[in-house]
């Protein structure tokens, strides 16, 4: 790959330059970690947030194959411009009803969702926020907009965010349902009734638990019975409805407020009525999917088992996402490699989405995945350990280090 850094000012040189000597020191472009072989048909995947294994369900490609034949009355609007009867707006309505919630406003993406609603509410504000260090890059891109104190807590640590609140007092709260980059899950519950009795208002974002968690899949929130004290919820709808587009639930009122003042929603077209349809599908095949959530998580503890008693560090994982922690990121291209050279592809997370010396493989398991690919999964991982030096890993050790305290308590 060729630089021409020459032509760039020598701000952004100085960028693009940083980028060619991370490279550099993991042997050149074709060693970046991020790059490695392309799967095949034949090989087992744990790379998509296609959860319930229904981005190519039949009912789904069909109705938008119709929905693309018809797109005579295309217009390519802001949703702000959209009024009475139309595929947005009704989608919208039947996601506030899925969600138990007043309003739902349809988004471009769960990053648009995000940083659009937390810009609507703290913009030109003095409210402080309050950001579990683990969430979502879209929602810390929100808290730009914010010119009051943003106060990161430490991961699910209710006491830091306590103490928190009260030296800056109440404010805005962030903090994700499941945590996308290790898979554990935030204690929602004991979180949402301390904060909400120090008068602060909650932003639960749902991702990765939208489909995948509560009755029906509608999420944490309803499932923990938090709805009245949980204000706004987020979620990609690119996990498990396997479409392109995000979702907020609000307080009525509330959508349209937002569709005049966030940004994204004022300044980028709505979606088009064939991603639509098929959301609108999908939806239909969520709501009566009770038999693939059961797989999908019967999938995850089989897989994270079997995964911990090989000695890898899995704890944590509570969730369809496990990530083996192999830290720098020249051990997990060890890893990335070992496994795709054994037709096993996850997907590597590495800076600014990680740490730089905490980088990790994240296997996203499905429905979908078999007992004999769940199990040659596990034997690959049992095979590889002495070629990508489990042993050597801060993760491993780490988690020899806690077995030993728990011992001796």
């Amino acid at each position: 790959m060729t630089n021409n850094i020459n032509k760039y000012p020598n701000y952004l040189a100085k960028k693009v330059n940083a980028h060619v000597h991370r490279c550099a020191q993991l042997g050149g472009y074709e060693h970046n970690p991020l790059y490695g072989l392309t799967p095949t048909k034949t090989s087992v995947k744990v790379i998509s947030n296609d959860y319930l294994d229904l981005a190519n369900h039949p009912a789904i490609v069909d109705i938008q194959r119709k929905a693309l034949g018809n797109l005579d009355d295309l217009e390519l609007i802001s949703s702000i411009f959209m009024h009475g009867d139309n595929p947005q707006l009704n989608f919208e309505h039947r996601m506030a009803k899925f969600m138990n919630s007043e309003e739902a406003v349809l988004c471009q993406s769960g990053y648009n969702a995000n940083i659009g609603l937390i810009q609507a509410i703290v913009e030109n504000t003095d409210a402080p926020i309050y950001i579990d260090m683990m969430a979502h890059m879209s929602l810390w891109d929100g808290t730009k907009f914010s010119k009051a104190p943003v106060c990161p807590f430490r991961h699910n640590n209710i006491d830091h965010l306590m103490s928190l609140i009260d030296r800056h007092g109440s404010g805005l709260v962030i903090v994700d349902s499941v945590y996308s980059t290790n898979g554990s899950v935030c204690p929602l519950t004991a979180l949402v009734e301390a904060a909400y009795d120090k008068g602060c208002i909650l932003l639960v974002d749902e991702s990765h638990s939208l489909g995948t968690h509560g009755p029906q899949g509608r999420g944490m929130v309803v499932e923990y019975g938090l709805l009245e004290k949980v204000m706004f919820r987020t979620a990609s709808l690119a996990k498990a409805f396997a479409g392109r587009a995000g979702i907020i639930a609000c307080p009525k009122g509330f959508s349209d407020y937002f569709k005049c003042t966030g940004n994204p929603a004022i300044f980028s077209s709505a979606l088009l009525p064939y991603e639509i349809a098929g959301l609108d599908k999908t939806l239909d095949l969520i709501i009566v999917a009770d038999d693939r959530r059961k797989q999908l998580h019967s999938n995850a503890d089989y897989l994270r088992e079997g995964l911990s008693s090989l000695g890898y560090n899995t704890s944590d994982s509570q969730s369809q996402i496990i990530a083996l922690e192999s830290g720098m990121e020249w051990q997990t291209k060890i890893l990335k490699d070992s496994l795709e050279s054994r037709d096993v592809f996850g997907s590597v997370f590495a800076a600014p989405a990680t740490p730089k010396k905490r980088s990790l493989v994240r296997l996203s398991v499905n429905s979908g995945l078999t007992e004999g690919q769940l199990g040659y999964i596990i034997k690959v991982f049992e095979d590889i350990r002495g070629e990508v030096g489990i042993d050597k890993w801060r993760s491993t050790q780490k988690l020899s280090q806690n077995s030993q305290q728990s011992t001796v308590a």
